[in-house]
């Protein structure tokens, strides 16, 4: 028996969130001490971003539906401003941060471009009686494929590297007894 499937796990920018998520997670749990707020608030701000996904696209109004994405790529916004400051406070290495920022600009140019799509039919649904989502998600169905492959590809480098990182953490400069 296959495992049912909600309509908001088949969005990439789904499941990019939820892969972003558990990075962030691998690295969080490696954080502690004076760390501990912004770690938490990181985690906070990173469980943000696939739930407001998911409860925007299961929002029937296209305006309630821009709301959640727009909270979503908020939070995503947010979580850059994190890894400025852990990066800032030596918690995370430049990789690490490079890593989390790649994943993070991909959210929020996909979320950035489902707020237009949706905004941009708005017109529409008033004419019909019914709604239909996915008509103008994307123009051309190659591109979807492409885009996904090349997504998929980079999703499992990021992945593989933060592993990496984190089983084989830098020491911090200030660590090795350079500042006191």
């Amino acid at each position: 028996m296959t495992e049912p499937m909600f309509d908001h796990e088949r969005l990439d920018v789904y499941q990019l969130a939820i892969e972003y998520v558990a990075s962030s997670y691998r690295i969080a749990i490696t954080l502690d001490g004076p760390h501990r707020h912004a770690r938490d608030q990181w985690l906070r701000a990173a469980q943000s971003i696939p739930l407001n996904i998911a409860e925007g696209n299961g929002k029937q109004s296209l305006k309630d539906k821009s709301r959640f994405f727009e909270i979503a790529r908020g939070s995503a916004l947010e979580c850059a401003a994190i890894h400025d400051i852990l990066l800032s406070f030596e918690a995370i290495d430049s990789e690490l941060n490079r890593i989390g920022k790649t994943y993070l600009k991909r959210i929020v140019s996909m979320l950035t471009r489902l707020i237009q799509i949706k905004d941009s039919v708005t017109e529409r649904s008033i004419e019909y009686e019914y709604e239909h989502e996915y008509e103008h998600e994307y123009e051309h169905e190659h591109e979807k494929s492409h885009e996904s492959s090349v997504g998929r590809a980079i999703s499992r480098h990021l992945a593989n590297t933060v592993d990496r990182l984190c089983l084989n953490p830098v020491t911090p400069y200030h660590s090795q007894g350079a500042l006191p």
